[in-house]
């Protein structure tokens, strides 16, 4: 034992005093004299240490090899919290948002309602702003109301019947749905155009919230048939009540005034019988219930059909209601003794108010109907849609009575006294008024709705007190029969199907239609609990490593340590979602000779490292100065078949896997690292359980449906080596794939980090790719690529036929290795598509990943990245017919739209010419046609360069280009500026098309304010467009058959602590190590069981890198011909390295924070990976004949690809040349026009070729620009709703071993 005692050795003196103390202690006297040997003559204190710490009995008391000292309490410390996401201005944007939410919801329900009871008023008999004569206008009106949402429907269920796959239902499921449609429509008119102008305001007002009759006798019946004790069964039987209550008082008051009055009574009885003939218009939001819990397989196959053939019923329904309404219009128009005539002949005057009318009332019934469900998705259903809609009914009825009120106190003090009945008032004032309308319409409307309340005498307490008890009963029962909306559980961003049971919206009940529309649930607690444990999410972040950095992979391992804190496994209240980390480590062993096994190369030491570091880091987070040495659990490390694995449990319970691979021993390179994740988490962890199950004998069909849940709720997360991202981030981009079954991967917006102009260009390039081409592609079809640095996928999209095991597919042909290895994430992401599912961006998810810093690397990357573009755009754009079939996401004109973005691409050299020629011509006021020679020239040049040089050369050339390029630009941007203001105009084509461009990318920065500061960037952007769009093409379509990675290549690490130089060993000292090394073997060997779990102090190696240049122009991304980099080589090993036999010492002597203990595979795991290696991920073979057929393979490919590509743009420059040409006869001439559109006398001439391709491009802009600001509304709101779900972080308290003395050992160097 070691208790208490501190070993110091500093350089060549060795201080012998702690060694006396540890003899006289009498715990470790037999380590005495090592210790005293060790220090003698050649000084080797690591390997001294080392040797005394293996034959320590109980290393764990020793805890950290770094004691904390009190006045060395300042640290250094990575940032942790998150730092670019701008939360307080989201928190104020959430408040405004959810303001404006409900002021909107109020507002347009208040519209809707009260627009809609004016056109009723206007069609009651003696209104004075419509004449009788002219009331088939208003009922005309109220029939457009009736049915422009069943004409909405029509026309969307038919989009998605064309659009989408559309099933038949059965023919009892038609007649039945069509029955309850017809009963619905043929109330809604009768009560609407034939009873309601009858009543009064106050009756019409409430009378529409009677409609929730036959929903609360439902409600009561569902409740009833589920068996289980629930809250809302009493409020259903009172709402039920409370309505009959309306009836019988509504009834009363109507037909007692005057028993004799059949007319009256026809009218009330209409009233009631249409509003009960209304209330079946939800009667699926319960029949659904009412089927699950009943044994009648005709209702379970009723809701069935309804829920899968929803397009053709609702194509039908839509038709009837249609047909119904307008028959009762058509047919009460004559009955009532109208005439249609007067339609054509109605006044200007008369039209304008009943236009105004009845536009304000289809307008705002379907922006009230938005913006609710804009509200549910925000999650404040009871702040901005339920209290709103409550309060709109009072709302109506306060503007209509308290005019009626004002101008009738007022006439009543006009007369000075003289008394006046409410009777007398309506007869001289109200009937006795002239019919001209003549100043504002306002009084005549009021006196018109004051006519409604004539029949009433206002003296009679009884007459106040029936109408009034009939507005409180209706209103109350509408309040009960949507009690239970308090207390739905909606998700955020929920989906609107789910929200709503029927698709739209009824015009005349606004309020009514969107409280009882929305979702009905059986509240019982075990149910609630039920939802919430099915929704468990299994969450697998698998990132791929290389030769990133230090700082690069400190940024992901504090990221994922981040989400360990915000999801700890070892609290239950956090249940939603549960995750393992997974980092595979490519390339990540070294052959040291002399060495028992291979070691790991040290950008895996500063991994390991880095982990410990993180580690001590989030388990002292709360502390600042008064901090505790905290001893790390015991670690595992594992050897396995394909090199290593390390396990770390992080303080809140979570795990992360180092997967160390082995070139040697399994395939290596990004993307078979993904297929043996793919293969390993999907393969083995989820499907080898359900078979072992099915062995032993359980329900095949019970297990095939929790197969499917559990791979419908898993994803996996794929990360770069170097992402950081917050916790948020990930859980943003699982609620897309929670909410959209049919989404099977989602991206973030992703952030290029770092500094200088290369990678200021990319911040704008990324900016817009981001706000404007992503967004089009969400909201018009699919993502075409997820980047695999940040993006999620759902384990059923990639279990699917023709997806995981495609993507398992080696490269056997030249195209294969463009497409397949080029842009793995976009391959795998074709696949996704060509299998039907949807691929989303959401731009709430923000990641951050180090963009190239250097020139050179960012042509290499774009490299790779433009032909696997191309190759895989072609290939979706070769099999549209198939994938718009199969992909409900994607469509034609989709399809036309990426078919323009691509010639677009392909065309962007010539247009950069003739970009360039046009600068030339404005600037040297040369000929067009001589410009566009001198323009074509250099990029010629520069092609036929890139055939004969280096790479390396050939990145200099356009290097130097693009400098020259840059400042053409300049002076052109500025030439233009100038010309502007010197001819006093901005109506010139090209002045309007950079304006209109400039303020586009403006107001789109705006409307990202947390990145509007990448508005400067764009300067610089606009410098580079010919760098970027004409040399980076040519580059990248000359050397596309280069298939080697191109990045990171030869990167040394950063931020890691560099050995101390040691000199080279002399030839005496090299034969000296080799027989330490030679007796240390059967040391090694027999303990290196006990030293498994020990603590080891680092053992730092002095390691080189050699560079290699790659060959041009080989397959260098596979091992068919793979003549990768020469991974580090390591320096003649020193002697104080003997120890270290293979990894697992290599390990445990580097990490002396962390306890690493060996462990093992179990059987049936290990012969898991040593199949898959041989079915899937055996190295290849270094096959020269193989790769030399590649090679050329790929040269032909290339040279046919380029042929066609430069043809094309060869033929573009040609066509623009010949008109140029023969301008006069081919050109369009257009006047020039000042500020003030006056002519200039000067004509602007534009060429046919250039005006179409400048059209088609500003169409395609204006699309991204509109579906910029829709995807940016949705964006908000999905940020709003996080915000308002979302629990606050915890800070649960760091998981720490009990019981255990900390024990801290200095060593001083």
């Amino acid at each position: 034992m070691l208790d208490g005692f501190t070993v110091t050795i500093t350089g060549r003196n060795c201080v012998k005093k702690d060694a006396e103390q540890m003899k006289h202690s009498g715990r470790v006297c037999s380590l005495y004299n090592d210790v005293l040997h060790a220090c003698r003559g050649y000084v080797v204190w690591r390997w001294a240490w080392q040797k005394v710490i293996s034959r320590v009995e109980t290393p764990e008391l020793i805890s950290n090899t770094w004691a904390l000292k009190p006045w060395d309490t300042c640290r250094e410390v990575p940032a942790v919290e998150d730092e670019h996401t701008p939360w307080k201005m989201i928190k104020l944007l959430k408040i405004i948002s959810l303001c404006v939410v409900a002021v909107f919801v109020f507002g347009l329900a208040l519209c809707s309602k009260v627009s809609f009871l004016l056109l009723i008023t206007l069609s009651n008999e003696g209104t004075k702003t419509l004449p009788d004569e002219m009331r088939p206008v208003a009922l005309l009106c109220i029939g457009c109301a009736l049915i422009s949402s069943s004409v909405l429907l029509f026309l969307k269920s038919v989009w998605k019947a064309c659009y989408k796959t559309s099933k038949l239902p059965r023919k009892s499921t038609i007649a039945l749905v069509l029955f309850f449609e017809f009963l619905v429509a043929m109330g809604a008119a009768i009560l609407t155009i034939v009873a309601m102008p009858h009543l009064d305001i106050v009756t019409n007002v409430t009378i529409l919230n009677s409609v929730a009759v036959f929903s609360a006798l439902l409600q009561v019946i569902t409740q009833c048939t589920a068996k289980e004790k629930n809250r809302f069964l009493l409020p259903s039987i009172t709402a039920f009540l409370l309505i009959l209550l309306g009836y019988v008082l509504f009834l009363f008051l109507y037909i007692m005034k005057d028993p004799t009055d059949i007319k009256t009574i026809i009218w009330v009885g209409l009233a009631v019988g249409g509003s009960f003939l209304m209330s079946f218009n939800w009667w699926e939001n319960y029949f659904r219930l009412i089927s699950g819990n009943s044994s009648s397989v005709f209702l379970k196959v009723l809701c069935r059909d309804v829920k899968t053939c929803q397009n053709m019923l609702h194509i039908l329904s839509s038709l009837l209601r249609i047909a119904v309404t307008a028959g009762v219009l058509g047919a009460y128009v004559p009955l009532a003794k109208l005439d249609w005539d007067i339609v054509t002949s109605i006044p200007s005057r008369e039209t304008k108010i009943i236009a105004i009318i009845i536009g304000v009332q289809l307008i705002s019934s379907v922006l009230c109907h938005w913006f609710s469900l804009v509200a549910c998705k925000m999650h404040a259903l009871r702040r901005c849609f339920i209290l709103p809609l409550y309060l709109a009914s009072l709302a109506v009825m306060v503007l209509f009575i308290v005019p009626v009120i004002v101008y009738y106190q007022d006439y009543r003090i006009s007369l000075n006294g003289t008394a006046i009945s409410f009777t007398g008032y309506c007869n001289e004032v109200v009937d006795g008024r002239n019919q001209s309308l003549n100043g504002s319409v306002f009084p005549h409307l009021v006196l018109d709705v004051t006519h409604t309340l004539c029949f009433l005498d206002m003296a009679k307490l009884t007459d106040i007190g029936l109408l009034t008890g009939s507005a409180v009963s209706w209103w109350l029962s509408l309040v009960l029969a949507t009690l239970h909306l308090w207390y739905l559980n909606v998700s955020r961003i929920q989906r609107t199907q789910d929200l709503f049971v029927r698709r739209l919206f009824e015009g005349a009940f606004i309020e009514q239609s969107l409280l009882l529309n929305t979702r009905f649930d059986i509240q019982t607690k075990n149910r609630r609990k039920n939802n919430r444990s099915s929704d468990t999410t299994m969450l697998y972040l698998c990132a791929t490593m290389w030769h990133e950095t230090y700082d690069e992979m400190m940024n992901i391992i504090i990221s994922i340590f981040r989400l360990d804190k915000y999801r700890p496994k070892i609290d239950p209240k956090y249940n939603d979602v549960t995750f393992e980390s997974h980092i595979y480590f490519d390339d990540a062993f070294i052959h040291v000779e002399g060495s028992q096994g291979n070691h790991l190369n040290k950008y895996a030491e500063n991994l390991v490292t880095i982990l410990t570091e993180v580690y001590s880091i989030f388990t002292n987070i709360d502390d600042k100065f008064l901090k505790q040495n905290q001893q790390i659990p015991v670690q595992k490390i594992i050897k396995t078949p394909y090199g290593g694995r390390l396990v770390v449990t992080m303080p809140h319970g979570n795990v992360i896997i180092v997967h160390f691979k082995d070139k040697e021993l399994i395939r290596h390179k990004k993307r078979w690292s993904q297929v043996m994740y793919l293969y390993y988490l999907l393969g083995w962890k989820l499907m080898t359980k359900y078979y072992a199950r099915l062995k032993k004998g359980e329900d095949k069909a019970e297990l095939t449906a929790e197969l499917q849940r559990e791979k419908h709720n898993t994803y996996i997360l794929a990360l770069d080596g170097d992402t950081d991202f917050q916790p948020a981030a990930v859980m943003l981009l699982i609620d897309r794939l929670k909410m959209y079954p049919r989404v099977g991967a989602v991206c973030g917006r992703i952030h290029p980090t770092g500094s200088g102009p290369t990678v200021w260009f990319q911040k704008f390039e990324y900016a817009v790719s981001h706000w404007l081409q992503k967004t089009a592609e969400h909201v018009i079809g699919c993502v075409l690529c997820s980047p695999g640095c940040f993006s999620l996928f759902r384990a059923e999209a990639l279990m699917d036929d023709n997806v995981m095991k495609r993507y398992s597919t080696k490269s056997t042909e030249a195209s294969h290795y463009i497409q397949y290895d080029q842009g793995e994430d976009r391959w795998l992401c074709t696949l996704l598509l060509k299998q039907g599912w949807r691929v989303e961006y959401n731009a709430a998810a923000d990641a951050y990943t180090n963009a190239p810093e250097d020139f050179k690397e960012l042509y290499n990357q774009r490299r790779r990245w433009g032909p696997s573009t191309l190759a895989n755009v072609a290939d979706l754009l070769g099999s549209t017919g198939i994938i718009s079939k199969r992909n409900p996401s994607i469509s034609k004109p989709f399809m036309f739209y990426q078919l323009f973005a691509i010639t677009s691409a392909i065309l962007a050299p010539a247009t950069i010419c003739l970009l360039i020629a046009g600068c030339l011509t404005f600037v040297l006021t040369i000929d067009s046609n001589t410009a566009l020679v001198i323009a074509v020239v250099p990029p010629v040049i520069y092609l036929v360069l890139c055939f004969k040089l280096k790479s390396d050369t050939q990145i200099r050339i356009a290097g130097i280009l693009s400098i020259i390029y840059a400042f053409l630009m300049l002076v052109v941007t500025m030439s233009i500026i100038g010309s502007m203001v010197k001819d006093k105009t901005i109506l010139t084509p090209s002045s309007i098309f950079v304006i209109s461009m400039a303020l586009i990318y403006i107001i789109t920065a705006i409307m990202h304010p947390q990145e509007v500061q990448l508005v400067f960037h764009g300067f610089l952007y606009i410098l580079c467009i010919p760098s970027a769009y004409l040399l980076l093409t040519i580059y990248s379509m000359v050397n596309m058959n280069n298939v080697s990675w191109g990045t990171r290549e030869s990167k040394p690490s950063s931020g890691a602590a560099t050995p101390d130089p040691v000199a080279m060993q002399t030839n005496t000292q090299r034969v000296k190590s080799t027989f330490q090394r030679f007796f240390s073997w059967c040391k090694c060997c027999k303990k290196s069981n006990q030293r498994a779990g020990g603590v080891q102090l680092p053992v730092n190696q002095e390691i080189l890198i050699t560079e290699s240049q790659q060959p041009e122009l080989q397959p260098q991304n596979t091992n068919v011909g793979d003549e990768s980099i020469p991974e580090e080589q390591t320096q003649p090993e020193l002697f104080f390295d003997s120890t270290i036999q293979c990894f697992v010492t290599q390990l445990q002597n580097i990490s002396t924070d962390m306890q690493l203990q060996e462990d093992s595979l179990n059987k049936e795991e290990e012969e898991f990976f040593i199949e898959l290696q041989r079915k899937y991920l055996e190295p290849l073979q270094d096959d020269k004949e193989r790769q030399k057929i590649i090679s050329n393979d790929l040269r032909e490919l290339r040279n046919r690809i380029n042929f066609a590509f430069f043809i094309m743009n060869a033929l573009w420059l040609v066509a623009t040349f010949t008109l140029q040409l023969f301008g006069a006869s081919f050109s369009i001439k257009l006047p020039k026009v000042n500020l003030e559109l006056e002519s200039t006398g000067e004509d602007v001439i534009i060429d046919p070729i250039a005006f179409m391709f400048i059209f088609g491009f500003a169409t395609s802009v204006v699309i991204q620009f509109l579906t910029m600001f829709y995807h940016r509304i949705y964006t908000l709101i999905h940020y709003v709703a996080f915000l308002d779900t979302e629990p606050k972080e915890q800070k649960p308290e760091p998981l720490y071993l009990e019981g255990k003395k900390v024990f801290t050992t200095t060593v001083l160097l």
